[in-house]
């Protein structure tokens, strides 16, 4: 008989399996149990990664203090979905992601730098005699119009690099990414030599780990290294029990789950009434379609987006209390004045109004407030208050 999961239950695991339920822990263990972490270059109030770390660390855990654990060797970085965190274990497993990369990126228009093979080679040269360079210590200059998203031609050139494991990252400061010769960031190079299917099939099993359920789909989607006829394959192959589960809306959809998903259910915490404020990167909410489909919150990301189609705002948080989302919240610092601004609050419709629910709000931004070093909350007079 099929094992059926509640939608309660299956929030509830899902947010267990995400470590925002399951109490404080060390950084590099966070991103240990999540897999990898998507950094970003927006501080907005503090840089994405910041954000995830210390929902999970809490007090402990201090900005920037994830590039101590890159320069270490602990992790490595690179690209799932997205400029990622990804802890060491997962190198020997990598080497198909890095030439996969590396040969899409090579006759990408994109990446294309315009310089020639000597010079690329002079780049990489400069590199390998004085040791992990930036960005800033080169100077080509990009030819003819300029669009938004253009860099200079060696900034391209180091990327294809660096997506090819021929480079990678050293060190950062400040966000400021230091490259070198992959050969000495990654101990043994960053070509296993493992078959592809063993590479594959450990990539589909970590991310089984993380997800603890999910469809097809959702395993592709977890490191975005792989297409759907592998997955298929070893979902056909491994070790793993069909479930139903009810989404939001009571509809029943069909997926997999861990053998131990009965043991990993029995030991996930109850959330409790705290509110959360949610990075727009976490990996809680990063699958937007797993995420409507069992907390039918509906979130789009509209950094991107004209302003005048945004419906919400530029930097929005999602809010989750206790094992719902319950609205969004737009949020800026102003650094100088040591202000977190409250520049929007939308509560999900049908939310009624409630003081104690207010006053859990109002603690998580204050909670915010202080990681980010600011010194007090102000919210705009236009904007509704819980």
């Amino acid at each position: 008989m099929m094992h059926r999961l509640s939608n309660r239950d299956a929030r509830r695991l899902w947010l267990a399996q995400t470590l925002l339920t399951t109490g404080p822990r060390d950084p590099l263990e966070i991103v240990q149990g999540l897999g990898f972490v998507q950094i970003d270059t927006i501080r907005n109030v503090v840089r994405a990664q910041d954000h995830i770390l210390w929902s999970r660390a809490g007090a402990r855990y201090r900005e920037e203090g994830v590039w101590t654990h890159l320069k270490s060797r602990a992790l490595f970085e690179h690209f799932t979905h997205d400029a990622s965190l990804i802890p060491v274990e997962t190198l020997p497993y990598w080497s198909r992601r890095f030439h996969h990369l590396g040969a899409r990126t090579a006759k990408s228009d994109w990446f294309r730098s315009g310089l020639g093979q000597a010079e690329i080679r002079a780049i990489r040269a400069r590199i390998e005699a004085e040791g992990p360079l930036s960005t800033h210590a080169f100077d080509t200059k990009h030819e003819g119009p300029k669009e938004m998203w253009d860099r200079p031609p060696h900034k391209k050139a180091l990327d294809q690099m660096w997506y090819a494991g021929e480079l990678a990252t050293a060190h950062r400061e400040k966000f400021v990414k230091f490259y070198d010769l992959g050969d000495r960031v990654f101990a043994g190079g960053c070509h296993s030599g493992k078959p592809e299917r063993e590479q594959t099939d450990w990539l589909h099993a970590r991310a089984m780990l993380h997800l603890g359920i999910a469809t097809p789909s959702e395993l592709m989607k977890f490191w975005g290294a792989t297409g759907p006829a592998q997955v298929k394959a070893w979902v056909e192959r491994a070790d793993l029990r069909p479930v139903e589960v009810e989404a939001a809306d009571g509809r029943i959809y069909a997926a997999q789950a861990l053998p131990d998903i009965a043991a990993r259910l029995a030991a996930a915490p109850e959330p409790g009434a705290r509110v959360r404020l949610v990075n727009p990167f976490d990996p809680a909410v990063r699958e937007r379609d797993r995420l409507q489909r069992l907390f039918g919150f509906a979130y789009r990301n509209e950094m991107f987006v004209p302003k005048a189609q945004r419906i919400f705002g530029y930097y929005v948080y999602p809010l989750l209390e206790g094992l719902r989302f319950i609205g969004r919240i737009e949020l800026k610092a102003d650094r100088k004045a040591g202000v977190l601004w409250v520049a929007g609050y939308w509560p999900e419709p049908g939310l009624r109004p409630s003081r104690a629910r207010a006053r859990r709000i109002e603690a998580e931004l204050d909670r915010f407030r202080r990681f980010a070093g600011l010194e007090r909350t102000d919210w705009d007079e236009a904007c509704p208050r819980p």
